[in-house]
């Protein structure tokens, strides 16, 4: 009886909660294709001991943005992984980027006694909570895509995600590589960085960008580089450019680097929308996206991406889980997957069946 209350329960809590001219070099890459990168282990502050056998292991994914394909793929990813190590059942849940959403998520997958919690925050002041709630509870719990940090911006979670700094040089690179063959570089052209601040995954992302592009423009003038902020989504990152278009009416060339595909997708549409985006160019980070673009007939100024693989992220944060639920292995402190840039002519060789 116990057992199928939990069962209801469970099902339950999904229903209510379900709903960052020619081309340059492609060899620019971050890492090949590889294993990732980890640090000594370490275990979570909420590491309880060991858990259950597979057969009753449940584990709750609670996704900030559960309608972004990134969240899709990885927690499809992660579900896919428990479900092959002997998990009962994995629920994904989605935060809808609302912190009284995330929070009643988390309570209700400690309620429900879940084996273990893998989640990306929609605000990452909700770190220390969240950690708090689960230790209390004995439950594991491992941050994915964004770091779960204290006060003062230290890691109190273990955490699987990308290497931020390094992409965002292999995409300022690309990018700068690309201006320079284009010869983007004259007084009607313009650098516009989207930034995540509030999201401190991304901040280096956008910090590697920037580096990697003063290598090859040393001297780039200031008056014509400008950042714009926006919250991780399509239609606020399309808004946050838009407006610095139109402030900018002498600049009849930009060229945008973003911390994530919906950045680079929504400075596409503001560039189509102010007739701009022929001679302008745009490079992500992700490649769900950029994957749209690539596949259309017609050129789009959205040229590039560091793809990052989500299924790697689902994955990897599953599997570490998995790992100490059934065996007490620690789980890794960092947990680092690689990128590559990719482009119209590449994106199918190196994304596969990610491309479809």
């Amino acid at each position: 009886m116990k057992k199928a209350l939990s069962l209801i329960l469970a099902s339950m809590l999904a229903m209510s909660l379900f709903g960052c001219g020619a081309q340059p070099s492609e060899s620019s890459s971050v890492a090949e294709p590889a294993a990732p990168s980890s640090s000594a282990a370490a275990p979570s502050e909420s590491s309880s001991e060991p858990a259950a056998p597979a057969e009753d292991i449940i584990i709750a994914g609670i996704y900030k943005a559960g309608d972004q394909q990134w969240f899709i793929g990885e927690g499809e990813a992660a579900k896919q992984k428990c479900i092959e190590m002997g998990a009962k059942d994995f629920m994904f849940i989605d935060a809808k980027m609302n912190p009284d959403t995330y929070l009643q998520a988390l309570d209700n997958a400690i309620t429900q006694g879940v084996s273990g919690i893998l989640v990306c925050v929609p605000d990452q002041k909700l770190s220390q909570v969240t950690v708090d709630k689960c230790k209390e509870a004995g439950i594991p719990v491992i941050a994915a895509d964004d770091q779960l940090l204290d006060e003062s911006g230290e890691m109190i979670a273990p955490w699987v995600g990308i290497d931020g700094f390094a992409i965002g040089q292999a995409v300022g690179e690309w990018t700068a590589n690309y201006a320079k063959e284009n010869n983007m570089t004259g007084e009607d052209t313009a650098v516009l960085y989207l930034t995540m601040d509030q999201v401190s995954s991304c901040v280096p992302r956008t910090e590697g960008q920037i580096e990697s592009w003063g290598k090859v423009f040393p001297d780039w003038p200031a008056e014509r580089t400008f950042r714009s902020d926006y919250n991780g989504e399509q239609d606020k990152a399309y808004n946050a450019a838009a407006g610095v278009f139109t402030a900018n009416p002498s600049i009849k060339k930009w060229i945008v680097m973003t911390p994530n595909d919906e950045g680079a997708a929504g400075a596409t549409r503001a560039l189509e929308a102010a007739g701009l985006d022929k001679e302008s160019v745009v490079c992500g980070i992700g490649g769900y996206l950029a994957k749209l673009e690539f596949a259309k007939e017609e050129e789009s100024a959205f040229k590039a991406t560091a793809f990052i693989n989500y299924v790697d992220v689902g994955a990897y944060s599953a599997e570490n889980m998995m790992n100490y639920l059934l065996n007490g292995t620690e789980i890794p402190w960092e947990f680092k997957t690689p990128a590559v840039m990719i482009t119209k002519e590449n994106y199918k060789e190196i994304m596969k069946d990610q491309a479809e």
